[in-house]
């Protein structure tokens, strides 16, 4: 009896077949991934110690440094999770392979890198650039007023130290190590409020560097103070042209014995452009002292010296009142 073929038949065969090459492909696909995944690990294997040469772990530097070891596990650096020394080789990544300083016996600064303030601080910064050289405040570091100085990151940071950003000292006083002058305007009667904590140097300095004058945050001094006295920025009708140019002209920002940091006293510092001589030249600038209208000439000093120019004129960083038939201003 001839048997015949129906075309069911024959596309199960096709299928079939299909399949069975798709099953061997697959499995000539995982021996070679398998393959090439052995051969990479014994390659490794083999160049892992070469790379290692000379490293002996953070464990042999506890044996003997077991007091910085103790200090450096409660730090940012010691997060396994965070691109640093926890993540690489611990101790030897700033500090250098320890091998030979072991052999040696040890000792400060045998065969290993210390941070010392004999040390080069281009070299001591070097080793903390390796990491931070990518972060945003870093980014102007080699522009420095303190890296042309010879500050390295360590005179004031303790990578072994916990706290707010490793620093040796609480905020403003690691500045006040070298700033001593500005540690005494602080303390005068006006001043920020950094010694109660409110602010802090870095507020308006970047220690590590800006593209502006005296690092400051911004272009300009009075850009940087209406960040805080945004009151004062205007515009105004009558504007203050001193005011204008920079808020340093009236004020010590870093502190003063002089109510609201005034660098000097009132009418004083008024008289600085608008007296006899002043910068603006030429006739003075007030009645006062001369000859003014209906005021005794013998009652003109109590007027200038005992009520002040801010009497009249308490908007004095501008106004947006009318001026007087004289030609005053600032007044609300």
């Amino acid at each position: 009896m001839k048997c015949f073929r129906t075309p069911v038949d024959n596309e199960k065969e096709h299928n079939g077949g299909t399949f069975m090459i798709r099953r061997y492909l697959i499995l000539i696909f995982s021996a070679f991934t398998l393959l090439l995944f052995s051969a990479v690990l014994s390659i490794g294997n083999e160049i892992a110690p070469l790379e290692k040469k000379g490293y002996i772990g953070a464990e042999t530097c506890k044996g003997c440094h077991e007091g910085q070891f103790e200090t450096y596990k409660h730090t940012v650096h010691s997060k396994k999770h965070v691109k640093g020394p926890e993540s690489q080789d611990a101790c030897e990544t700033c500090h250098g392979p320890g091998a030979k300083h072991v052999e040696k016996g040890g000792g400060r600064g045998v065969d290993i890198f210390t941070f010392t303030k004999k040390g080069d601080p281009e070299m001591r910064t070097a080793k903390c650039l390796a990491c931070h050289e990518v972060m945003r405040d870093q980014a102007f570091w080699n522009n420095s007023k303190h890296k042309n100085e010879g500050v390295a990151c360590d005179d004031c940071h303790s990578p072994h130290r916990g706290g707010n950003k490793l620093l040796k000292a609480d905020k403003s006083e690691v500045c006040y190590q070298c700033h001593r002058d500005i540690r005494a305007m602080v303390n005068k009667q006006s001043h920020h409020p950094i010694k109660e904590g409110k602010i802090s140097c870095n507020d308006c300095h970047n220690p590590h560097g800006e593209v502006y004058d005296k690092m400051l945050r911004s272009s300009s001094v009075n850009d940087l103070c209406y960040k805080c006295h945004a009151e004062k920025r205007g515009p105004y009708l009558n504007q203050h042209p001193p005011v204008e140019e920079n808020c340093d002209n009236c004020h010590n920002p870093h502190g003063s014995n002089h109510n609201r940091l005034l660098s000097q006293r009132v009418p004083v510092l008024c008289e600085q452009c608008h007296g006899n001589g002043g910068n603006m030249g030429g006739a003075p600038f007030t009645h006062f002292g001369t000859s003014a209208p209906g005021i005794a000439s013998a009652n003109q000093k109590v007027y200038m010296y005992g009520r002040a120019c801010l009497n009249c004129h308490p908007s004095i960083h501008g106004s947006n009142g009318l001026r007087s038939v004289n030609g005053c201003s600032f007044r609300d």
